[in-house]
């Protein structure tokens, strides 16, 4: 009897048709039964949203050859939640997301649609990965980034991380050549330090687009931030218990005869 397949999902925040999805359906293709299910239209920036005000449609699209895949008028989010209720009727056995035009280190998971679909799958414990590219462009070079997803699938597919856990993966625009391979890092501490450009529309009335610039307020070199630099893919394990666990005991200390312990 041949051997089950291991099901695949793959979704994503900058819509179905952008190359980053191809480019990932491509990379994991020949490890499993590919099943595919993103967003109609692009998400970026759509964090863990989820859809409740109105009505969530699907439609089964042709543009993968040989691949089932959805368009969902939903957010990231959406689309694992109807993945695997409505389209599997059971959890797959991982979740890869991306490939993402533009970087999702350090804070940037936290914005990150992306990483919230592969946050959704691993909290429904699903091992997932997220992957982007530091390149925004549309038509981008993901050969690097393939043979980053492709590597790093085949290990998740052997080596199944502890339950409600994922990776978030992000890939340096660099030449074969200059491209050194891949760290495991910690996220760094760093911020999006935003501005608003105040504009006038025709009727008199104000607008504003939100501007800005990446502050790194990290000092260490084992950063996520640091290795892309140095041309390396980085890799941070990543947990959603957001519980400070420091601060916890610290409390407890701190403030005792005030709390029951």
């Amino acid at each position: 009897m041949a051997e089950k397949q291991p099901v695949i999902l793959v979704t994503n925040d900058d819509g179905i048709t952008a190359p980053g999805i191809r480019a990932l359906v491509e990379a994991v293709k020949g490890l499993g039964k590919i099943i595919v299910v993103a967003p109609d239209s692009p998400q970026s920036g759509m964090g863990h949203a989820v859809t409740i005000g109105e009505p969530l449609r699907l439609h089964k699209v042709d543009i993968f050859d040989g691949i089932d895949a959805w368009e969902c008028s939903g957010t990231p989010v959406d689309c694992v939640k109807l993945a695997r209720d409505i389209i599997l009727h059971h959890k797959p056995d991982i979740c890869v997301s991306g490939i993402n035009h533009g970087a999702n280190h350090s804070i940037n998971i936290i914005y990150s649609g992306t990483m919230s679909a592969a946050m959704e799958a691993a909290i429904e414990g699903v091992p997932s990965i997220g992957f982007s590219l530091l390149d925004y462009r549309y038509d981008a070079d993901f050969s690097i980034a393939q043979q980053v997803a492709n590597t790093l699938t085949k290990q998740l597919l052997a080596n199944p991380m502890p339950e409600h856990t994922l990776l978030n993966v992000n890939i340096p625009k660099r030449t074969k050549d200059d491209f050194k391979g891949m760290k495991i890092c910690r996220q760094a501490n760093a911020k999006w330090q935003e501005e608003f450009d105040q504009r006038t529309d025709p009727r008199g009335k104000d607008y504003y687009w939100m501007t800005g610039k990446f502050i790194n307020m990290d000092e260490r070199d084992d950063t996520d931030v640091v290795a892309l630099q140095e041309g390396y893919a980085s890799i941070v394990p990543v947990s959603f218990d957001l519980t400070d666990h420091k601060m916890m005991n610290k409390l407890n200390k701190d403030w005792e005869g005030i709390i029951v312990s």
